[in-house]
């Protein structure tokens, strides 16, 4: 019986899959078999590596519609397909909504919202002339479903990009499958600048669920999920990868007082 976590001959670009989320899923798909391309501005200083095999790095801003368009092209030159994209680069500073400028704001709409749909529409001319189509899977957040202060235009940009993904699962069905991680809070190597020390962190995962921040292979497990023959009938999904959400505040208001 074919195993279905079975990647090998599959090959996966991993946008930022240099690092943090996009390193976790890199690593997971390695781990399976699939060929995966990573790319970003700069290498990484080292590659995603596991099972005696590393990921091959290709340089693109993917906020720049020709760097895209090359990036697909070398890789279909180097490796002849593409059976899973994912849209996992990406982010925000901190920044306030009544000062942020135009230019900041629509930069964070490019990245987090127009070159996901630019490599969406490049990954899906390839993929529709594959006998076996492909899959597309994009990392969202949280910040998409609840407010998102200090982020704001990246909470929309998620936002949009969920409902992105849903239209694009009709367009392109049969050949194209299209679908969107949820991803909570996230133990990654800049999780200081988020959420604070050992002893602050741990006070935020004591807010959920499951009593843990996700690391980048719980995320990386989903994808995997998602690129498989398992999921061959999901489409249009969305998939919360959260530890169980945040629990209601009005649950502990009447104790704190």
């Amino acid at each position: 019986m074919h195993d279905p976590m079975d990647f090998r001959g599959k090959v996966v670009l991993v946008t930022g899959g240099g690092k943090g989320v996009g390193r976790g899923i890199s690593r997971r798909f390695l781990e399976c078999g699939a060929e995966v391309v990573i790319c970003g501005r700069q290498a990484p200083a080292t590659l995603p590596a596991a099972a005696g095999r590393e990921a091959t790095f290709l340089p693109c801003d993917v906020r720049e519609f020709d760097q895209a368009r090359q990036l697909i092209e070398a890789l279909i030159e180097g490796f002849g397909r593409l059976d899973v994209l994912v849209n996992n680069a990406g982010g925000a500073p901190y920044a306030e909504a009544a000062s942020a400028s135009p230019r900041f704001s629509e930069s964070i709409i490019r990245l987090n919202l127009l070159a996901p749909l630019n490599l969406c529409q490049l990954a899906n001319r390839v993929m529709q002339g594959q006998p076996e189509g492909g899959a597309i899977i994009n990392i969202c957040s949280v910040s998409a479903t609840r407010p998102s202060p200090g982020t704001a235009a990246y909470g929309a940009a998620k936002a949009g990009l969920l409902n992105l993904g849903r239209s694009l699962a009709v367009e392109w069905a049969p050949k194209v499958r299209v679908n969107a991680v949820t991803a909570g809070l996230i133990l990654t190597e800049q999780a200081a600048l988020h959420y604070g020390d050992d002893n602050e962190l741990a006070q935020v995962a004591a807010t959920i669920p499951l009593q843990r921040l996700a690391t980048p292979e719980d995320i990386g497990d989903t994808c995997v999920y998602l690129a498989s023959p398992l999921a061959a009938y999901v489409s249009g999904a969305d998939i919360a990868v959260h530890g169980g959400g945040e629990r209601p505040a009005f649950l502990d208001a009447g104790k704190a007082q």
